[in-house]
């Protein structure tokens, strides 16, 4: 992909590795992107419209930069680790089988959403809305209900006890 400022529209990606590239101000739309490394990418002012990442690295990457008018992704096998997504509307947006370790969400919008088997160590939720979002076969999450949003959200009974965590209670 060269460095100059373009469009992509129902573009398929494969093996391209983008680590360290400043993407600024591309616009990719109804876009699939597989087995990329976007790692430390630079998106800021990125158009991602329908753009579904799978098999990919994201590490540090900053979504929270890009522009956010009509932003619709998801992500498949994606490795999202330190990864921002700080005050973006993900409504609806799904994360299957990732890796979400020590990634960002604070102040977003992650109604609706779905986290399928992703590990979500480390990961910052802070005033985030979590209304219906679904976490239950997702893990080693910590959440604090009395600072996010979480009115029918999905969790399972061994995931629970990343909703005391702040308690310093233990749950056996």
């Amino acid at each position: 992909m060269d460095s100059e400022k373009a469009e992509y529209d129902n573009c398929m990606f494969r093996d391209c590795n983008l680590a360290d590239s400043d993407l600024s101000d591309f616009v990719f739309s109804e876009c699939q992107f597989e087995n990329c490394n976007f790692s430390m990418a630079i998106l800021k002012g990125t158009s991602l419209k329908d753009v579904q990442f799978k098999k990919c690295k994201l590490v540090g990457v900053r979504f929270s930069e890009c522009n956010d008018l009509l932003l619709e992704i998801s992500f498949s096998d994606c490795a999202l680790n330190l990864a921002s997504f700080v005050q973006l509307d993900l409504r609806n947006t799904s994360f299957k089988n990732c890796n979400l370790s020590e990634a960002d969400f604070a102040e977003s919008n992650l109604s609706g959403s779905t986290f399928d088997n992703c590990d979500m160590e480390g990961t910052l939720f802070e005033r985030t809305s979590l209304q219906k979002a679904d976490f239950r076969t997702s893990y080693n999450y910590t959440l604090d209900p009395d600072n996010n949003r979480i009115e029918g959200a999905k969790f399972s009974l061994q995931g629970v006890t990343g909703l005391l965590n702040k308690y310093n209670i233990k749950v056996e």
